[in-house]
């Protein structure tokens, strides 16, 4: 008997969740491993939000709230697109949920039908493709190139609506690639989306951590019209260094907001109640600790760019924001030592066998570009100390000149 669902056929389990599990694994058998896999910042979560959650604790803050989330915490979300986006919502076109990853989910099983299209600018974050998938959904990958910043124009955005199209997917400041969309840009981007109609899903979770005075934009900033073409996933695990509390939110149409709603009510109900008493203290509180982990985090990418400019056969290109950078190994590739270890291995993807030979010999994670769909390349978090970045770059230097002998 075929015990398991056909759609499971068309996804694969998160690659980064997987490689920083085996790291993880080695790590504890006491190897010295340097990964660079986790898109996590390595920061404490800030004291003061910390103490809400206790204080929640000590208050009696632990039953159910709302399915959506509490009136407090929505409050708080609103506060925060008035201050930082200059946005306004009301209550009802608010949703929290448990993570980021789970509002995305719902917003694609809230609305997509079998076969509706959605755009997806490559590299992508490893995840959009599948969920999309998993809602009956068809993705299509828009090759945003590296001469071009990793960023789609208007016109690889019109050649890729079809009668099918319904959503458009943009992450700006980008994971895997750190590439942010300005104003300018998104307002030409704008008045293709307005042309067709389409509706977008804006993924800002890398909003507060951009670089070199970056100023953050986002479609529904633009314009009212286009406002209410989009849909903004944000939440407080990168900015404010809150992974584990798996807080996301989302903001947009009342209607796909009560439609979401009516998923979560079926699935996980809740986000923690604890989580949400902490994260309403993340958006309202003092956001210096936010300032000072960005700072950090731009000090850590002028090292980790430097370092890598400095190997024979690499490329990357300078992130306006996230914590990651996106190094282009064509160079590498064409080595007569990589050519002879892909030779002598069943393994067809380059950037694969590039990170399982990292791992396996010099004791290095990384993640394979293939799977945010460009073998060419790998995606390296420096959400690490400057000790582990430089240590962790020599030994891919020392891989590279390895292969170059």
């Amino acid at each position: 008997m075929d015990w398991i669902a056909r759609r499971l056929e068309v996804i694969e389990p998160s690659p980064t969740l997987a490689i920083s599990a085996k790291a993880a694994e080695l790590k504890k058998k006491g190897e010295d491993i340097v990964s660079f896999g986790a898109g996590e910042p390595d920061f404490e979560t800030p004291t003061h939000i910390r103490e809400a959650a206790k204080n929640a604790i000590d208050k009696g803050m632990t039953r159910y709230t709302a399915v959506s989330g509490t009136v407090e915490l929505k409050d708080a979300i609103l506060t925060k697109f008035k201050r930082d986006n200059g946005l306004e919502y009301t209550r009802n076109q608010v949703i929290v949920g448990t993570g980021g990853k789970q509002v995305i989910y719902n917003f694609f099983l809230a609305t997509l039908n079998r076969g509706d299209e959605v755009i997806i600018p490559a590299p992508y974050w490893v995840s959009y493709a599948d969920i999309v998938r998993l809602a009956d959904g068809v993705p299509v990958l828009v090759s945003a190139s590296k001469e071009n910043e990793f960023r789609i124009s208007p016109a690889d955005l019109e050649k890729a609506i079809s009668p099918k199209t319904k959503v458009l997917i943009l992450n700006s400041p980008s994971n895997p690639t750190g590439s942010a969309y300005s104003r300018k840009e998104l307002e030409a981007l704008g008045e293709v989306v307005l042309k067709h109609k389409l509706l977008v899903m804006s993924d800002d979770i890398y909003e507060r951590i951009v670089f070199d005075g970056f100023e953050f934009c986002n479609l529904a900033m633009i314009s009212p019209e286009l406002k209410e073409l989009t849909f903004i996933v944000n939440g407080v695990s990168k900015a404010y260094s809150m992974t584990g509390w798996r807080i996301g939110y989302g903001v947009g149409p009342v209607e796909i907001v009560k439609n979401m709603d009516t998923i979560q009510s079926q699935s996980t109900s809740n986000p923690s109640s604890i989580s949400q008493a902490a994260a309403e203290a993340a958006l309202k509180g003092d956001q210096g600790c936010v300032l000072e982990m960005a700072r950090a985090f731009q000090k850590r990418r002028d090292l980790i760019v430097r370092l890598l400019r400095e190997i024979p056969g690499v490329e990357v290109n300078l992130p306006q924001g996230a914590f990651y950078v996106f190094p282009y190994l064509t160079g590498v590739y064409e080595t007569q030592g990589f050519k002879k270890l892909s030779a002598s291995s069943e393994e067809k993807s380059k950037s694969k066998l590039f990170c399982a030979h990292l791992l396996d010999k010099y004791k290095v994670a990384a993640v394979p570009g293939i799977a945010f769909g460009d073998d060419e390349a790998l995606r390296l978090s420096y959400a690490m100390s400057e000790n582990d970045i430089q240590k962790g770059v020599s030994r891919i230097a020392e891989m590279v000149r390895d292969f170059s002998r």
